[in-house]
């Protein structure tokens, strides 16, 4: 067993010679970080998080940038923060597969750590914070940072109009699924390595909508989920905001379609399937993966 020295632990002291204190060292910790264009926001973000984990955390700990589609220097900015810690990579798509299509495949890395957990690239969610939700993982095989719960520390406060389409998109996911988690979309969350290869194929969503397929998958597959409240900074210049109506429209139609993966009729919607992909490329948004049934049926082939 590898013991590493540690100023919090139990100490044992002999006072006639020295005092000195053990403990094992914390999980090994993979941090994703999904990107698009964030070139003038996320270097300050990668220093955080990296000099803070480095004196914060005793585990082994990698924080890979999962860049989606980014047509400026976020690359760049990645290689150069790696390039001073070590513990930060990149894993660059081409092509544009959406914030959730970003974590899909960020998760497929998930057998190089013990715990995964995502934030945002803006910022929004302190380092502390993720830290804060570690502590809690012995209790749940997912945590969720929550800023809905009292007890949640906001420095600044979501504007009224994406207030409202939050809680409305809460009741709407509330109504479908019955999850009695009140902030499904706070991009901090942590997820054991054996959560997420069980439910790995089951995750379809590639735009905002993925952490409602996320925690349903979770449910379904009777893990444990436990929210937490959380620090939190809304941040000016959010792409959410940006794109608001698209966003929301788009984040309906796929938490409809969640529950329609699981409802008898999912099968009998296959020759809509072209009309779903028409409706996303209109709304600039990426389409869902194929769903169970697709697969089924072309291995069938």
């Amino acid at each position: 067993m590898i013991l590493a020295a540690s100023k919090s632990s139990p100490r044992r002291c002999n006072p006639q010679i020295f005092c000195y204190s053990w403990r094992v060292p914390d999980p090994s910790l993979l941090i994703l970080i999904p990107a698009y264009n964030e070139e003038r926001r996320i270097e300050p973000v990668l220093r955080d998080y990296a000099e803070f984990f480095g004196k914060n955390y005793s585990g082994e700990f990698q924080i890979v940038v999962v860049l989606n589609g980014c047509t400026d220097n976020t690359l760049g900015v990645v290689r150069r923060v790696g390039a001073e810690f070590s513990a930060v990579h990149a894993l660059e798509f081409r092509e544009a597969i959406g914030k959730g299509g970003a974590l899909i495949e960020g998760l497929k890395l998930a057998e190089h750590a013990d715990l995964i957990g995502y934030v945002d690239a803006d910022g929004a969610t302190p380092p502390q914070a993720m830290l804060t939700l570690l502590g809690r993982m012995d209790k749940a095989d997912c945590v969720v940072g929550s800023r809905w719960l009292a007890g949640a520390v906001l420095h600044q406060s979501q504007t009224h109009l994406r207030r409202f389409i939050s809680r409305s998109f809460h009741l709407i996911v509330e109504t479908l699924f019955w999850m009695h988690i009140k902030d499904t979309q706070c991009p901090c969350k942590v997820i054991r390595r054996t959560a997420v290869e069980r439910i790995h194929p089951t995750l379809l969503i590639a735009d905002l909508a993925f952490d409602v397929n996320l925690l349903v998958s979770l449910k379904r597959a009777g893990l444990v989920v436990l929210e937490v409240p959380i620090e939190w900074t809304d941040k000016v210049g959010s792409k959410v905001t940006s794109s608001l109506f698209r966003s929301s429209l788009t984040m309906l139609l796929s938490v409809v379609r969640i529950r329609l993966i699981y409802s008898p009729f999912y099968k009998l919607m296959r020759p809509l399937r072209p009309l779903e992909g028409w409706v996303y490329k209109k709304l600039r948004q990426p389409p869902p993966l194929p769903g169970p049934d697709s697969k089924r049926s072309e291995d069938g082939k």
